[in-house]
């Protein structure tokens, strides 16, 4: 395959999960990488399994984006080692669970930081950049709760609300300058999201988290390739997504309280969730309650849902 040897792509949160294994298909079609993540082991680790497998040049930045001031920082860094950005993947992204109330106010903003402010900020310097060029493609992780409302994990929800809207007006905006904004939207997906949001003992967790990064990640490579304006990975979320176009919001919201947010044992919210606090630690668990092999937990930093 021939290599797209002046093409780079900046993908944020991609040492783990979803953003992973956009990195590497980015790499496999010859894209040089700018990956941000907060660990730098696992940056230098991740660098360096894709020079080696793709032979591609990969720059990394150890960032922490629930800081405001880390997306500007993110651009000048990249524009000082002269590095023009071609596609950016806006993929880090962290929720956590519980009642509105029960969830310190700090955590929330620090959400909202990192799966709203920080996009936009990137997307805003980076886009001059793709305009000023005549080309460019922007893809955003919005989540299958884009489009239903999501008790127990509400600012999340909303989070990625905000990202599918903003992703389909912005598309609007620039679809007259060769530039094109995809927003793919998974649904429960095995990666560390759930732990990270203390979410190991809900009924999503067991029943649901089973999608495999890898898909999720082909399906909104292809349909950014393609210049799609969102695609819902996978068949259950497609359904999902339909039946949100037609059934009131309210019974949605009440559908995915009692069947998707209740814990295992039947209580919601934190006092429920951490009656075993061992259930955090469930990620490095070899398998969950119904049997099914999970991914080893390789420490690999943010997730995306």
């Amino acid at each position: 395959m021939k290599k797209n040897t002046e093409k780079c792509a900046l993908v944020t949160g991609g040492t783990s999960g979803i953003g992973y294994e956009l990195a590497k298909l980015f790499a496999k079609d010859g894209y040089d990488l700018v990956i941000v993540a907060r660990d730098e082991n696992e940056l230098s680790q991740t660098a360096e399994e894709l020079k080696q497998q793709f032979a591609v040049h990969v720059t990394t930045l150890a960032k922490d984006l629930f800081k405001t001031e880390t997306s500007q920082e993110i651009y000048d860094e990249v524009k000082a080692k002269g590095l023009h950005v071609n596609v950016l993947v806006n993929n880090a992204g962290q929720g956590e669970y519980g009642f509105f109330e029960e969830v310190d106010i700090q955590r929330h903003l620090d959400i909202i930081q990192l799966n709203v402010v920080a996009p936009v900020y990137l997307t805003k310097l980076f886009l001059k950049d793709m305009i000023a060029a005549g080309e460019g493609k922007i893809l955003n992780l919005a989540s299958i709760v884009s489009k239903t409302p999501t008790p127990l994990i509400g600012v999340y929800s909303a989070t990625k609300a905000f990202m599918y809207s903003f992703s389909q007006s912005l598309r609007n905006e620039v679809k007259e300058k060769n530039i094109t904004v995809t927003a793919l939207l998974p649904g429960a997906t095995d990666t560390d999201f759930f732990n990270k949001a203390g979410m190991l003992n809900t009924i999503e967790y067991h029943e649901n988290a089973n999608g495999d990064p890898a898909d999720v990640a082909k399906d909104g490579y292809e349909a950014l390739m393609k210049g799609e304006d969102h695609v819902v990975s996978g068949l259950k979320n497609k359904i999902m997504a339909a039946q949100a176009n037609v059934m009131p919001d309210p019974l949605q919201t009440k559908n995915m309280r009692e069947k998707h947010m209740r814990n295992i044992d039947g209580t919601e919210g934190k006092e429920g969730a951490s009656e075993s606090e061992g259930m955090r630690q469930a990620a490095s668990n070899p398998t969950r309650d119904d049997g099914e092999a999970r991914k080893p937990d390789t420490g690999r930093d943010s997730s995306a849902r």
